[in-house]
């Protein structure tokens, strides 16, 4: 659980640097990367609250 916090809290970050970069040089790659690492950061937190939720669900059953 740890890992997975840490992995995500420094993929967020590494998305607001970009986005940071984006706003300091106005070159329009640095906001790419920045959405493409939002994106698949929220994809794969989704991905893991859906094991989770699985998880619980199979424990009732």
């Amino acid at each position: 659980m740890f890992l997975f916090r840490l992995v995500a809290g420094l993929l967020l970050f590494a998305g607001v640097l970009c986005f940071a970069l984006y706003i300091g040089t106005g070159q329009v790659l640095w906001r790419q990367r920045g959405l493409i690492i939002i994106k698949w950061t929220v994809l794969a937190g989704l991905g893991f609250f859906a094991v989770l939720i699985l998880e619980r669900l199979a424990m009732m059953l």
